[in-house]
């Protein structure tokens, strides 16, 4: 049996939100927030609407400070790195995965960027010659299920969500990240691309040892793709477990709620079909 190795790691991750000026309001985002993701490990973050799920994802994306607490990235508080460094290590699929890309440039940029930040480099003083920038880009597409070429050129308001998502995908697979943080991944996709991208980051963990952060409201998908899973609400983690003991026999009153509004829930789902 393998060492287990935690790759990330929160301690009483905590944000509030301020507003205003003669008047201070303040709006928890997230609160104590602690749990740690191994090597090749899948650890959903489960929830509603404003339950903070988000707000833990930007904080260890540093897209946002936290006001109290930590995140550690192997043995590192996440500050301590440089961006560089830092994005080489910690990828993320954003639920509107039309955000992540720029309108005026074909899909191809992204992922020939993606070599640029390997090698700490600029264009110009590559080590990646152009020619094996696109052997490998399109190595990936195919392994992603994807024809290159049919969607090399194009731009994003030509590819469509599902075929966005595997893109960002196709990208943090080239980077070769320690960290994935997908944040509600399939919200764009139909049934069959919500399985493949779902099976994926399954082949992702096994295969890469590649450390995932999933976040969703879909307990179907939570139940599926993890090894542990922590349930949110109100900015806090009312219950952590393996998915077995969290989705059929929950102890929190939330979580119990959570798990009523699933129809057939006692029924295991399967989604290998």
């Amino acid at each position: 049996m393998k060492n287990k190795v935690v790759i990330l790691r929160t301690e009483n991750l905590t944000k509030y939100y301020t507003s205003g000026y003669v008047f201070i309001k303040k709006v928890l985002g997230a609160e104590n927030v602690s749990f740690s993701l191994e090597k090749g490990e899948v650890l959903s973050l489960v929830g509603e609407s404003g339950s903070g799920k988000s707000t833990v994802a930007n904080m260890i994306l540093r897209l946002v400070k936290p006001t109290s607490g930590k995140i550690y990235l192997g043995d590192r508080d996440i500050y301590s790195y440089s961006e560089t460094d830092y994005w080489r290590r910690v990828q993320v699929v954003f639920q509107d995965p039309y955000s992540t890309f720029n309108f005026f440039y074909p899909v191809d940029k992204p992922l020939m960027d993606c070599f640029d930040l390997i090698e700490g480099a600029s264009l110009g003083n590559e080590r990646y010659p152009k020619a094996e920038r696109q052997k490998i880009i399109r190595t990936t597409l195919e392994k992603m299920g994807m024809n290159p070429d049919e969607i090399l050129g194009r731009y994003p308001h030509q590819t469509s969500g599902g075929q966005m998502q595997r893109l960002l995908i196709a990208r943090a697979l080239i980077i070769g990240p320690d960290v994935l943080v997908a944040d509600e991944p399939t919200s764009m996709t139909d049934a069959s691309t919500r399985v493949a991208i779902l099976n994926e980051l399954v082949r992702l963990k096994k295969e890469k040892e590649m450390a995932v952060l999933f976040i969703t409201h879909d307990v179907a998908q939570a139940y599926y793709i993890s090894d542990k899973t922590a349930v949110m609400k109100g900015g806090r983690i009312v219950e952590t477990g393996v998915p077995e003991k969290v989705f059929f026999d929950p102890e929190d009153p939330y979580t119990k709620s959570l798990i009523a509004s699933v129809p057939k829930l006692h029924e295991r789902w399967d989604f290998s079909e």
